[in-house]
């Protein structure tokens, strides 16, 4: 799908983000617990090997291999370097029929997510169809007035960190580009924070 810099991965620990989008996520997976779950974007493994204690089949895909080396620590064999040059899934995987797949904090880093969501959907359409859900940075209008008016722009916006966000989603602009793809009953939640000002946001929808 695209060339990657590998994000360099040295801990088994769960990311910041969690504190504020586990909670939310956990709502929308615990709806239905037989779901095989695979995890786009999966990190260091931390919200795969929660998910397994939780007793959720789920299963995890990265295209950074000190992210996959430290996550088959605990659970080796759900676990699976991802090439994001090629449009398919590692093999042992590409057999699975996927209903749920779950990808925090990724979409913001990508050139490309129009390809991401179609990789998304072939995945479950392989399944008879499914449910997607993300998380990203929330960006709205008046978080942006906070944060023009408080000075922190730029820090916010950052152009200084390699790897970094390159695409600023907000409900409008993601739960658009999700329609136009033909995905379905698309819901929103924020996360984190205040209203408005939302750390991140949670979208879930279907195909």
């Amino acid at each position: 799908m695209a060339e990657y810099k590998d994000y360099g991965y040295n801990t088994e620990n769960w990311n910041h983000i969690h504190a504020y989008v586990l909670s939310p996520l956990l709502k929308v997976l615990e709806q239905q617990k037989d779901r095989i779950i695979l995890d786009l974007g999966c990190g260091n493994g931390w919200l795969v090997n929660h998910l397994l204690e939780l007793g959720f089949d789920a299963y995890g895909t990265d295209a950074s291999a000190s992210g996959i080396e430290i996550a088959k620590k605990k659970n080796s064999s759900r676990f699976f370097l991802q090439d994001l040059s090629k449009d398919e899934l590692p093999l042992a995987l590409q057999e699975k029929r996927f209903n749920t797949i779950v990808s925090t904090e990724v979409i913001e880093h990508l050139y490309q997510p129009r390809e991401y969501l179609d990789f998304c959907k072939k995945i479950l359409m392989k399944g008879g169809g499914g449910q997607l859900i993300l998380t990203t940075p929330y960006h709205g209008y008046f978080k942006n007035v906070v944060l023009a008016v408080s000075g922190k722009m730029d820090k916010h916006f950052t152009v200084l960190w390699d790897g970094g966000h390159i695409k600023f989603w907000s409900k409008k602009t993601l739960t658009g580009l999700l329609a136009n793809k033909g995905f379905t009953n698309i819901q929103f939640t924020g996360c984190g924070r205040l209203p408005y000002l939302w750390k991140s946001m949670l979208i879930n929808a279907e195909i």
